[in-house]
Parts: structure tokens; sequence; C-alpha cells
């Protein structure tokens, strides 16, 4: 029986891989430009054109910090940049072969959080290049969502822009992974009933997800002695001195340095001996995780396997060895970790301020709303975290990070709870409609059935 549900499960992850390509090709591409001003007459030019257009930048040039978010679109435009070097699970496959997965995220920003998001994939590996483009591209983005780019280089220019910037900068598969597993965190713990600040923690691969992941989880109360992080090297402490010599890691190596307070040794199977809680991302399983070294965690453990396509371990395995809360990245079992849940409602609610950063704090409210709503929802052992039908939640993530923005200081507007929630509302809202009445109006052509797309020749 476990046998054909592994084949089906196999089939369906590899189905949409069979039909993206020529869905792609038949729509060219993702994204449009639309105006969102009406045009009756082209009389209706002089004023968004020339000659009218004029008193507008004129206004801009008196107040541009101001102004350059009143008088355009800059509030809500973000750029979704790449060097297209570490893209999903396919590596370094340069700039061009980037763009699909980018244009797949604006998408993603425009129908779950309203946010207009272009995807801009640069030709070069340099750092200091990327972060000089980021700043040259600033007059005209309210923000800048960082995407596959390879580590440690991705903390380098993450680090760098927040402090050259004065617009919200984010590396979503840092921030936006720990965001979401904090919230599955926050959940499963309370479910179980263990508290954050006395857990222990294994963090199976020590990437750009993990680490930001371990920050995150120090900032909302864990204690980094109790966690404990695995590289393919083996578990990170003091004498691992291949991460600074050979890697040029420091930010790995602060965690070497601060985790793991027992000194315990090995991999896996150590790391996860006692471990109230299992976060992996690393790579795609099965068979990273086994069984047996679930077994060794604590009673109601609880397995965060979260590497795409195939979980580190599959999810009736880990049930099986003793696992209480089981979540993943896949959309076919229960409790979703998904990026998607994140970036869209943060970026809402700090463009809806005209914020000039984006924190790591607001990481951890935006993780408090998520899990708060999943909580008034009633948690169970296979609903942990809220699913992106739930179009709700991304205005509470929304208006939390506002707020926490005003909080810190670091919002150019000040509005309140309400205000907030409005206008979150109105244009996630809106933005949903939008798309569904292009799709009603035929403007957004149907595709091919399915049948007919996994008939046609690859290309």
């Amino acid at each position: 029986m476990v046998e054909v549900d592994v084949k089906k499960l196999l089939e369906r992850a590899q189905k949409p891989s069979l039909i993206a390509p020529q869905l792609h090709k038949f729509y060219e591409g993702k994204l449009q430009v639309m105006p969102k001003v009406p045009v009756r007459t082209l009389d209706d030019f002089s004023i968004w054109y020339t000659p009218g257009v004029a008193a507008a930048c004129r206004k801009i040039q008196e107040n541009p910090d101001l102004y350059s978010f009143e008088y355009t679109n800059r509030w809500n435009y973000v750029a979704v940049v790449s060097d297209g070097t570490r893209v999903l699970g396919l590596g370094d496959i340069g700039p061009l072969a980037a763009m699909p997965v980018m244009e797949g995220k604006a998408i993603l920003f425009k129908y779950l959080g309203g946010v207009d998001a272009f995807p801009l994939c640069v030709n070069t590996k340099d750092p200091d290049k990327l972060i000089e483009f980021l700043q040259l591209i600033e007059p005209s983005f309210g923000g800048i969502n960082l995407e596959d780019i390879e580590k440690p280089k991705c903390f380098y220019v993450l680090e760098k822009a927040r402090e050259k910037l004065n617009i919200p900068v984010w590396h979503d598969d840092q921030q936006g992974t720990a965001t979401v597993i904090l919230a599955a965190v926050i959940n499963a713990l309370k479910f179980v009933g263990k508290k954050l600040s006395e857990a222990k923690i294994a963090l199976i691969g020590a990437g750009a997800a993990n680490i930001k992941t371990a920050d995150v989880l120090e900032l909302a109360g864990a204690k980094p002695g109790n966690m404990i992080l695995v590289d393919s090297k083996g578990i990170l402490n003091q004498s691992r001195r291949d991460i600074l010599e050979k890697e040029n890691d420091p930010w790995k190596w602060n965690w070497a340095l601060k985790s793991n307070a027992e000194g315990v040794t090995g991999g896996i199977p150590e790391a996860l001996k006692g471990a109230d809680v299992c976060i992996a991302a690393s790579k795609p399983g099965p068979g990273v995780i086994k069984k047996e070294w679930i077994k060794g965690m604590a009673d109601d453990a609880i397995v965060l396997a979260c590497a795409n396509p195939i979980p580190e371990i599959w999810p009736w395995e880990a049930k099986e060895a003793g696992a209480r809360i089981v979540c993943t990245g896949r959309s076919d079992f229960p409790n979703q970790v998904n990026n998607s849940l994140g970036f869209p409602a943060i970026f809402r609610g700090v463009l809806d301020v005209k914020a000039k950063t984006v924190t790591d704090e607001m990481c951890v409210a935006a993780a408090y709303a998520l899990a708060n709503y999943a909580e008034r929802k009633g948690l169970r052992e296979d609903y942990i975290l809220p699913t992106m039908e739930e179009w709700e939640v991304y205005v509470e993530e929304a208006v939390a990070c506002a707020l926490k923005s005003i909080e810190q200081g670091v919002a150019r507007v000040k509005l309140s709870r309400d205000e907030l929630w409005e206008r979150a509302s109105r244009i996630i809202s809106e933005a949903r409609k939008s798309l569904e009445a292009l799709w009603k109006a035929g403007l957004i052509r149907p595709p091919p059935s399915e049948e007919e797309l996994l008939s046609m020749k690859p290309f």
C-alpha cells in the first residue's frame, strides 16, 4: 500500500514539471504591465504625460523622500532581484534561466499581497556590483526582494544593502523561510505543551535558510545553546575551523560558536537524539533523515522536513517513528511550510507605511500573526499553519509588520491599526478581483487541456 502511495506522490510531484514548459511558451511569460488610471481619450495623456506631468515632477523635486512615494507608484513597487546562482534545486543556472522563477515570484506578490513586483535578473556574480545595482535602482522602488543568490554571498549582499539603501531589502530564502518556520514551531510547540525557551532544536542543513532561521528563533526566545546545526560535514562546533578557513562564512561560524552548548559531535543522528524539534532545510529525500533517528528524538517530537520536491523523510515514516507533528514544503501534505505565507504580506505591511528597512523583528511579528491566526481557527496535528487559501491572514501579517515598522521608528508615515487594516484589505482584495476580471473577460487566454499539454512534444 505504501509503495502505491509513493508512486502516486512521485507522479503528482513530477506532473507540473511536465506541463510547465508548454504553458510558459503558450503564454510567452507570466506578467504584463497595465495602467491603473483612466484613458478615456488621448487628451488624458496631457495629464498622465506631457505637459501636465511636469507639475508632478516639480513636486517630487521639492521633497523627493516624501513625494516620490505619493506622486508615483513607487510606494507599491518591489524589485525581485537575482543573479541566478542558486535557483531552486537547480544551482547556478544563470540569470536568463532564473527569469521564470522571478516572474512566478512576482505573480505571488501581486495575487497574495497586492504588490507590483518586477523581475530583474542581473548579469553579474560580483556581490559588490550587485549591491551597487541595488543602489542604482533604488529611486524606482519601495522595496527589494533578493532571490536565489548563493551563500555566503547572500548574507553579505543582504547585510550591506540594508546598510546602504533607504528602502526595505529582504532575502526571501533567508528571512521568508525563517518567518514561516518560526510560525510553525511556535504553534507545534504550543500544541504539544512545550516552551520555545526550553526546546532542544536540531537544524539539519546550515545554508541560508537555517542560518537565518536560527537567528529568528533566537530573537523569538529560543536559547542558542539549545540549538544544534548540522551541515554536510557534521555538527557545527568551535573546532570547525573549515567554516572560516575554507568556506569564508562568518555567519555560519557565528552559530558554530554560540550553538551546541553541550558540545555534541557527529552528524544528523547525534543532533536529533533527544531533540524536541527537527528543522530540515537540506537536500531532497527521501532517506536523508531515517526513521530510527526520529525514534531517538524526545516524546511528542516535531519534524519539519522542508526539502522539495521530496522531503528529507516521508511524513508517514516520521509519524511511524513517533513524531507528533510533521510539516513539509509540499501542498499535498498537511502543514505546508511555504514562503508564500510570508513575503507578500510582510512587503504589503512595510510598503503601506513606506518603511525605510525591514528587520528581523518584523519577521517575528509576522510569524506570530501567522501562528495566532491558525490558533484561533483551532490547532490540530494536521493544521499548524494557515494555508494560502486563507487570504485574510495576509492582512493580519501586513498590519503586524506595519505596526512593528512604526514601533521601530523606520516608517515614513504612521497609520492607525484600523487604517492599516482597511488599506491592506482593499489592496489585496482588489488585486485578486482584477485577475479574476481579466480571466472572466477572456483577456487571459484559457490554457490547453492537461491532456493536450502532456501529449505535446518536449521543446
